[in-house]
């Protein structure tokens, strides 16, 4: 309160001078805040840039009016003179002046994947990226999201894990898992829920997953071939038994569903045949025989 009575003091004597744009306001200007920066250290930078005339009057409008600690970091763009008041509104209210840029991130991407798309942000950090999101294979939820060029990598992550806990919702981590390799198995949504089911049951039985999706994560190339079997790795679903130790991809919510949701089914064998579909086998020797029709 006593800081309010003694900006309207103060904004009677000499409001125009200080709440005014600057005649020389830098039209055009762009300015980043980062994120912990004080109250302090933004006026100097507003009266460096000259983006204000006085900041103090910014300092002391801003703590008046209770904007101080609602100012949201980031890198704003100022096309046109704005006073005390607007400019104070802006950062309050994260209003950034830049053109948000639509990045689709599709369903079975790997963290490797959604790397390349954000080459064009300025302050994104590929290594960085790569870095962070180690752990959170399966959890960068695929998406069509808006971010600001300015947006910096662990906003970027955020965004995306926060997204997968809003549709996702609280799921283990052997959800996650399962629904990674039906996304990358299993094309067909209405096919989806049936290898699920072959998939808890062959967990269930102890048998080994056998699903070729791994592959291609391991080697780091689509075509899958025969020697691919017997690469020595705990994603390799040939060799042990279990689920691999982590994700895969990053699956979207048919598949996360699928995985959480299984139809119980006589199956126990299923491929993906060259006519796109998937075939079903309730013995070693149906399955056998599938193969023989559908992938010759």
């Amino acid at each position: 309160m006593i800081a309010a009575i003694v900006f309207f003091v103060l904004a009677g004597f000499s409001g125009y001078f200080f709440l005014l744009a600057p005649k020389d306001f830098p039209s055009g200007a762009a300015i980043t805040i980062e994120k912990g920066t004080g109250l302090a250290e933004i006026s100097n930078k507003l009266k460096k840039e000259g983006l204000v005339k006085n900041k103090y009057a910014f300092a002391l409008y801003a703590r008046a009016f209770n904007k101080s600690k609602k100012i949201k970091y980031g890198k704003y763009l100022f096309n046109e003179p704005v006073s005390v008041f607007a400019l104070t509104g802006r950062l309050a209210k994260g209003e950034f002046g830049f053109k948000p840029i639509k990045v689709t991130v599709t369903e079975g991407m790997t963290v490797k994947d959604i790397s390349e798309l954000f080459g064009g942000f300025e302050n994104f950090n590929k290594e960085e990226f790569l870095e962070k999101t180690a752990s959170l294979e399966g959890y960068l939820f695929p998406d069509t999201y808006l971010f600001l060029p300015g947006a910096e990598t662990q906003q970027i992550i955020d965004t995306m894990t926060d997204n997968f806990k809003k549709k996702a919702g609280d799921i283990g981590k052997d959800i996650v898992i399962v629904a990674s390799l039906i996304e990358k198995e299993v094309p067909d949504s209405g096919d989806r829920k049936i290898v699920s089911g072959i998939l808890w049951k062959r967990l269930e039985l102890g048998m080994a997953l056998q699903v070729d999706a791994v592959f291609p994560y391991i080697t780091g190339s689509r075509k899958v071939l025969l020697e691919d079997l017997k690469i020595d790795s705990p994603y390799n679903t040939y060799l042990y038994k279990g689920l691999p130790p982590g994700p895969i991809s990053n699956p979207g919510l048919d598949a996360i569903e699928a995985a959480r949701n299984l139809k119980e089914s006589p199956y126990l064998y299923y491929l993906s045949g060259q006519d796109g579909k998937t075939h079903f086998a309730k013995t070693y020797e149906e399955h056998l025989r599938n193969k023989e029709k559908y992938l010759r």
